[in-house]
């Protein structure tokens, strides 16, 4: 065992024998509304709830957890179908999912409480904090033997860069036969690294996907700043989160795996059987399981929470940074979270798999009014998107099925997780939302004001 993987694995038994001993508890949740004090219409309201159940009902989902909050409290907290299929267990409201890349949002959480404290800025370069990465290069085709060609990238990443998937990195989450990079990525197995350290100085000797800042693309870029955390405070990443971001919070079920307490509160994993179309046990490698503590926390999709867990977290970002008297981020760190960091000639895809700078076409665009701020999505002009949020809206999903958007106009946020990967294929985030603010009656609180921010 290397000295980082022991340093993990005793902040670790240190954590959980403070949670044995009684010293780490549950905050109480938040308090609940009527939905038509928050200024929800209950009958419409109701059609979420009809869509949930539906899903279930189809055999599309196993179960699943909803949370819909306004001004504070929590207007909507409800359960469907079963945790297990296999066990026929009903689905509880603390339900600990595997939140896949809504990691994203508290890893860049974890990187802004570092940012307050001075210890880096968003247009440093990548490598003054990864020097690992001083010499990368870029895949720029093959030659005549099938060979990469590779040249060195014209500088190095910046920060900024780095939080936005706009640093060139690849992520490797398949055997593509049109990425070189991430083909590279996947092949050198970089997610399944036994240690950050590993996974950094896999990255270097891979191809780039792009040079730096030339266009957006969903990367392993979340994984790198889980590093930097690490680098810049001095404990393991699982540590850092837990301190300084869940106990503050109280998000008392979220972590990088579950202890044999808490398995039989995590649900069941499915996914669509592609000759019958039915739900089946999803198969997955070891690196991905979730009863023990991983060597390679990974700050890009490494996360389990609950739906109530999260709704604090979401409830942080509304305040502005607070929650409960715990202040965790300064409001203008917030707000430079949900700022829209690309250049106005970039195009963000919704399948977060390809962006490209205008005008060549892509096949799913976010479309004219989406930008990406700190490692979220951001609804920069929502009437130019056609998405009914409100301006500054930041959202994002996870590939085993969670997705949430926080709406600082309305002062609402959306908490959903089903169990199944990919989703159910037909856009339930949207749907949601559609549902969701068609039940608002009452017209916006705030104004957000979002612009780009200066490059």
């Amino acid at each position: 065992m290397n000295a980082v993987l022991k340093r993990t694995a005793g902040a670790l038994v240190g954590l959980l024998g403070l949670a044995a001993a009684g010293s780490v508890s549950a905050a109480p949740p938040l308090p609940a509304a009527k939905p038509e004090a928050a200024g929800f219409s209950v009958e419409r309201l109701r059609k979420l709830d009809e869509t949930m159940q539906t899903l279930v009902d189809q055999g599309q989902i196993a179960g699943g957890v909803t949370v819909l909050g306004r001004h504070g409290s929590v207007v909507s907290m409800k359960t469907f179908g079963k945790r297990s299929l296999e066990t026929g267990e009903a689905m509880p409201a603390d339900a600990i999912f595997r939140i896949r890349s809504e990691t994203k949002a508290v890893t860049g959480v974890a990187m802004l409480v570092l940012y307050d404290e001075g210890k880096w800025k968003l247009d440093d370069p990548v490598t003054k904090y990864l020097p690992e990465l001083a010499n990368l290069r870029v895949a720029s085709g093959v030659d005549a033997e099938g060979r990469p060609i590779l040249n060195p990238v014209s500088r190095s990443p910046t920060m900024r860069e780095l939080m936005t998937h706009t640093a060139g990195f690849a992520y490797g989450l398949a055997d593509d036969p049109a990425s070189l990079a991430d083909q590279a990525y996947y092949r050198a197995g970089v997610l399944q690294s036994d240690s950050l350290q590993h996974l950094v100085e896999k990255v270097a000797m891979l191809p780039m996907y792009a040079q730096p800042g030339v266009m957006w693309r969903y990367s392993v870029a979340a994984d790198l700043q889980g590093l930097i955390v690490e680098r810049l405070s001095g404990q393991p990443l699982p540590v850092f989160m837990e301190e300084r971001i869940f106990q503050p919070l109280g998000m008392s079920d979220t972590a990088f795996w579950a202890p044999p307490e808490k398995l039989p509160r995590v649900a069941a994993l499915y996914d669509g059987d592609p000759v019958t179309g039915k739900l089946a046990p999803a198969v997955e490698g070891p690196w991905r399981d979730v009863s023990r503590p991983p060597g390679a926390p990974s700050g890009g999709g490494g996360l389990l929470s609950t739906a109530g867990d999260f709704a604090r977290f979401a409830q942080m970002i509304l305040n502005g940074g607070e929650l409960d008297g715990v202040r965790v981020l300064r409001p203008e760190t917030v707000a430079l979270m949900r700022l829209n960091h690309l250049p106005p000639s970039f195009l963000v895809t919704t399948n977060g798999t390809a962006g490209v700078l205008r005008p060549e076409p892509k096949p799913f665009p976010f479309g004219a009014g989406m930008g990406y701020g700190l490692d979220v999505a951001v609804a920069v002009d929502p009437h130019l998107s056609g998405a009914p949020v409100g301006p500054g809206t930041i959202s994002w999903g996870g590939s085993a099925g969670t997705w949430f958007w926080i709406d600082p106009a309305n002062d609402l946020f959306f908490i959903g997780m089903i169990q199944r990967l990919g989703g159910v294929g037909s856009g339930l985030d949207a749907t949601t939302r559609t549902v969701v603010y068609q039940a608002l009656e009452k017209p916006p609180v705030k104004e957000a004001r979002l612009t780009s921010s200066s490059r």
